[in-house]
């Protein structure tokens, strides 16, 4: 038998064979040591030994390369090379301020690190440091001696500052994003009240960017709000603030600016503006902007204060002339009318609430015979006190304030209820522009026809002429969605607005109203006269039934029903009554 021979060269039994095949193979020795500053240099770091009594500072052949402007002088000793650390050299020796442990004094370095810039020279670039490592301590607790590493941290930094800079600031400008500008527009407040001096907020507003974005393309309105900024910004002083509020809105804060100041710091804005056409990838783009401006703090005492009121004064030099200033005042009538409209906004929830808005029905009779043809169903509020408030105190009042939606449902609701109790007779009711375009509307009166079937039928929708003429394309879909539940409709108040009777047949009214203002004094005025029997004339060949609202007298009855006018109702009729009319006979002789 042939022995097994050890890696020594002793025999060795079949089990110890066994054993050392089994058993794990030990890895070579290198064939030399690694070499540290090698590494270090690969890696893009550079360590360092300072030796502090004699200030030498020795480093490893990495140094060069992260080190690269820098004369290698300037790096032979810890004040050299403290000497090109900012904002303050000091930075290094502060670290050594702590008092290190028993241990430490005995051996055991005391960690550090820390971060700071470099520059070789005032216009040289800034080279971002990090440094760890540990310094060292005689008996006494006093630092002798530092070894550590350093590595250049310029691409974190920049990665850093972007991201701040992202957060801070408007993507598309580049100037302050809406929250630092709130922000500074605080801090500006602040300042100004502690030192007793004045500055202005201006909200700067882009016209008609809509037009630009449907015209163009966003893109488009894009690269124009960027160039509006850079305008605005070339025209601003060194320690004004500017920043992107909104889609196409500004604000600027303009340091020690009195009110004599605003209107030539307007003015020098919005020429800037205006003078120059703007040119964009599809062509050039004439741009115009708007400003409200308030003085702060004697206008304005918080940034929220500063905001509002810079753009409630924007809204209103839009509305009077596209590229006009408009500066905030103290105005006793405007302060008082928002104080019965947060009192008026409370009464109409409230009575919302409360199931206190009720309708009122208004008689309309067929011109010839003076038959009740269906009732106008007019909005009510009753007060607290049992007073009722008539539909002109309410509506215009829930328009402005946005609840006119909320009216519009509780109405829609009373009058399905009524027509549902009542299947002898036909109402109409009024809703308001915005209510056309409410889903939670059509949602409510598609449940409550289905639930109460044949109402449809009975129920006539007034829209203004106003409405009609804002979107005619929308109010057809309206039209045509709610006659195919089977209602009619109506436009209201027709001849206030400018409706064509070409809009009038693409539309597929049912019914015009004639505006009340015609009608009023029509034994009286001749214009009024020719004017309403055209109109009259006009329905009639479109085969659409009209409606004289505010008829007075019985002379204007006869002449309305001579031209062929349709359906009466006003002061001759009898006015609205928050009684059921249906309930009670009717006491309207016809005409002879």
């Amino acid at each position: 038998m042939t022995s097994a021979i050890s890696p020594a060269g002793n025999p060795s039994s079949g089990a110890d064979a066994s054993q050392a095949a089994s058993a794990p193979t030990a890895l070579p020795r290198a064939t030399q040591e690694p070499r540290v500053p090698a590494i270090l240099a690969a890696l893009g770091r550079a360590a360092f030994t300072w030796d502090i009594p004699s200030d030498s500072l020795t480093w490893t052949e990495g140094a060069a390369s992260i080190f690269q402007d820098i004369d290698p002088p300037s790096l032979a000793t810890g004040t050299g090379y403290g000497a090109l650390i900012e904002p303050s050299g000091s930075i290094r020796v502060d670290i050594f301020s702590a008092t290190p442990t028993a241990r430490q004094r005995c051996g055991e370095g005391v960690p550090y690190r820390i971060e700071y810039g470099l520059r070789a020279s005032a216009s040289a670039p800034m080279l971002w440091i990090e440094e760890s490592g540990c310094w060292f301590a005689d008996a006494d607790g006093k630092a002798v001696r530092v070894e550590g590493i350093v590595r250049l941290e310029n691409e974190r930094r920049a990665r850093d500052e972007r991201l701040i800079s992202l957060s801070r600031n408007d993507a598309l400008t580049g100037e302050l994003n809406r929250t630092y500008l709130t922000a500074a527009l605080a801090e500006a407040i602040e300042e100004a009240s502690r030192y007793r001096s004045s500055f202005a907020f201006m909200m700067v507003g882009i016209d008609h960017l809509a037009r630009i974005n449907n015209a163009f393309g966003f893109d488009v309105a894009d690269e124009v709000i960027g160039d509006v900024a850079r305008r605005i910004r070339a025209r601003l002083r060194g320690g004004d603030v500017l920043g992107r509020f909104s889609g196409n809105k500004f604000g600027v804060i303009l340091k020690n600016c009195g009110l004599d100041d605003v209107s030539v710091a307007a003015e020098r804005l919005l020429a800037g503006i205006r003078e120059e056409i703007v040119m964009t990838k599809s062509g050039p783009v004439s741009v115009t902007a708007s400003i409200g401006a308030v003085l702060a703090p004697r206008y304005a005492r918080t940034a929220d204060e500063a905001i509002n009121r810079a753009q409630e004064v924007l809204t209103a030099a839009k509305s009077r002339r596209s590229g006009s200033l408009a500066v905030w005042r103290p105005d006793i009538e405007r302060d008082a009318q928002r104080r019965i409209n947060i009192r008026v906004t409370d009464e109409i929830v409230t009575a919302l609430n409360e199931r206190r808005i009720l309708t009122a029905f208004e008689r309309v009779v067929d011109a010839h015979t003076r038959e009740t043809a269906f009732y106008e169903c007019l909005v009510r509020m009753q007060q607290q006190n049992g007073q009722l408030l008539l539909a002109p105190d309410v509506v215009p009042v829930a328009e402005k304030l946005g609840l006119i939606r909320l009216v519009d449902h509780r109405v829609l609701e009373l009058v399905i209820a009524e027509l549902a109790e009542a299947p002898h007779v036909r109402l109409s009711l009024n809703i308001s522009p915005e209510t056309t375009m409410d889903v939670d509307w059509w949602t409510a009166i598609e449940a409550l026809m289905g639930a109460h079937p044949g109402v449809a039928e009975r129920l006539t929708v007034e829209i203004t002429e106003t409405a009609a003429i804002q979107d005619i394309d929308d109010v057809q879909r309206f039209v045509t969605r709610l006659k195919d539940l089977g209602s009619r409709i109506a436009i209201d108040d027709f001849g206030a607005g400018y409706t064509s009777f070409r809009n009038l047949r693409k539309l597929g009214v049912d019914i015009v109203k004639i505006d009340g203002a015609f009608v009023h004094n029509l034994a009286r005025s001749s214009d009024d006269r020719a004017f309403v029997q055209t109109l009259i004339d006009l329905a009639r060949r479109l085969d659409i039934r009209t409606v004289a609202e505010w008829v007075q007298d019985e002379q204007s009855a006869i002449m309305l029903r001579d031209w062929g006018c349709d359906y009466i109702q006003g002061r001759l009729i009898g006015l609205a009554s928050p009684t059921r009319p249906w309930n009670v006979p009717a006491a309207v002789p016809a005409a002879n």
